[in-house]
């Protein structure tokens, strides 16, 4: 990085300045916007004009046709128990869960499924944390053998955000923050979403409290797909220590900063004691890595990884007790110390002047994850998006259903997206790779999820819906010579 820095030139995106302080900083411009291409626009209208208009809960069982998710909720006491027309009796219910809006508008009297006696005795005996997470697992593996989906990643760069609720009941599972829930209390849905687009795992916590702290617990549970290698979050999230543990455990933790120029860049001796040159960046790597602290505490270290991949204790608890009022022990202090070698790694790949691929993708997977809030929030519009269960277990089990459910549209509109690219290159229409990676599955345009709900499925057996009529084909050539920037 060093060389390209000096071949980058004063005009650079990335270039080290000294002010009049004598400091010397990085000076970073953000970049620029992708362009669109004229084939990219016209593959977007034409893919969104296409998509069938769908009511959610005929989404549900149609994506039940398909993978048979609904099949993981089997019975408490006995899972060979199969009732009668269950699949119908759980839509309704996942419906009045992500919804957030109860029983009532999926109850319909002489419809045995859907009686609020057998609601209730189905919710009792089927629905619960395992049952939903080994629901989300199969929509998961089932997104994973969508063909469009290996455009859009791999499964192994995640982010994690937190989609915040007002709760507005007496709870003890909720906390104030004035910037999010005004002069009520409320909670934080913490989610990790994959870059094929899919919910992996969540945890639910009071408040806003910083991530970081959950975030470990979130990536270790999660329902299944592999394991994510990147992890991107918000500044909010960033602590030397929490860098150094994430490194321990395999993972590139990989946050946004607000500030880029004034993060510290650290280096360290080699081996033999001597301290190599840096070159152009030799201003800025001012902070040197204490070697020795991490020596000492290796081997805690390694038990501490250990016990956190077992699941023998939780990331939240250690990364407490590692940094007491403020105060890291000698174990938290060789984490940061080992974790500033992992976040200087970090900051030079986001800050490289030639390749941005590495700051580009970080950047998308946040637009995936902000779109997928949006969808969310559309889902969950009853009660004014506020969650009004007053206990952890009911809330948990609330917003599992809401993921589950927006899960289940991602893969819903993934099929069909990748089935009207299908028909378009049939048709002659020649579709890029290139702009079928930049479609999303979480448009929900076309997407009902309002009103009393017909729990029935209308779709044909064995196949999906008919797609729309394909718009004006466009010439072959447009776009042709208009690459993204």
């Amino acid at each position: 990085m060093a060389g390209r820095l000096t071949e980058a030139g004063d005009d650079a995106l990335v270039r080290v300045v000294t002010p009049a302080d004598g400091h010397a900083r990085l000076s970073v411009e953000k970049l620029g916007a992708l362009g669109e291409s004229p084939s990219l626009k016209w593959l977007r209208a034409a893919c969104q004009a296409m998509l069938p208009r769908i009511d959610l809960p005929e989404l549900l069982l149609e994506v039940h046709s398909w993978t048979g998710f609904l099949d993981a909720y089997v019975h408490l006491a006995d899972v060979s128990t199969r009732m009668h027309d269950l699949p119908r009796s759980l839509v309704a219910l996942l419906i009045s869960e992500a919804c957030n809006v109860g029983l009532t508008p999926v109850i319909k009297d002489g419809d045995e499924a859907l009686t609020r006696s057998r609601l209730s005795h189905v919710d009792q005996n089927y629905v619960r944390a395992e049952t939903h997470a080994a629901a989300n697992a199969i929509l998961i593996e089932a997104q994973r053998g969508v063909p469009i989906v290996q455009l859009w990643g791999g499964g192994l760069l995640a982010s994690v955000d937190g989609l915040r609720f007002v709760v507005p009941v007496q709870t003890i599972n909720a906390a104030p923050s004035p910037k999010y829930f005004g002069y009520k209390r409320g909670l934080t849905l913490l989610n990790a979403v994959n870059d094929q687009v899919m919910g992996i795992g969540q945890v639910v916590v009071p408040g806003t409290p910083r991530d970081s702290l959950y975030i470990l617990d979130c990536l270790i549970n999660i329902d299944a797909g592999p394991q994510p290698e990147v992890v991107t979050t918000d500044q909010a999230s960033d602590s030397d220590m929490v860098f150094g543990i994430f490194s321990m455990l395999g993972y590139r933790f990989a946050p946004r900063f607000a500030d880029l120029g004034d993060q510290r860049f650290w280096r360290a001796d080699l081996s033999d004691g001597t301290t190599p040159a840096y070159g152009p960046l030799e201003a800025i790597a001012r902070n040197k890595i204490n070697r020795q602290k991490i020596a000492t505490q290796w081997s805690d270290m390694t038990r501490v990884a250990g016990s956190l991949v077992t699941n023998q204790v939780r990331a939240y608890d250690l990364l407490r007790m590692f940094a007491r009022n403020g105060r890291p022990t000698p174990l938290g202090q060789a984490f940061a110390e080992y974790g500033r070698i992992d976040k200087t790694l970090h900051l030079l790949s986001i800050l490289d002047p030639i390749d941005d691929t590495y700051r580009r993708k970080l950047n998308k997977q946040h637009t995936v994850q902000e779109s997928r809030h949006r969808l969310a929030r559309k889902i969950c519009h009853g009660g004014n998006g506020q969650i009004r269960k007053a206990y952890r277990e009911g809330q948990e089990d609330q917003l599992a259903a809401l993921g589950l459910v927006v899960n289940a549209v991602a893969l819903w509109n993934s099929k069909y997206l990748s089935a009207a690219v299908d028909q378009l290159r049939a048709q002659g229409v020649p579709v890029k790779d290139e702009d079928a990676a930049r479609l999303s599955p979480l448009g929900h345009a076309h997407l009902n999820v309002l009103g009393r709900y017909a729990i029935a499925s209308s779709a044909p057996a064995g196949g999906l819906r008919q797609l729309g009529e394909i718009p004006d084909v466009p010439d072959s050539d447009a776009g042709a010579d208009e690459e993204g920037v």
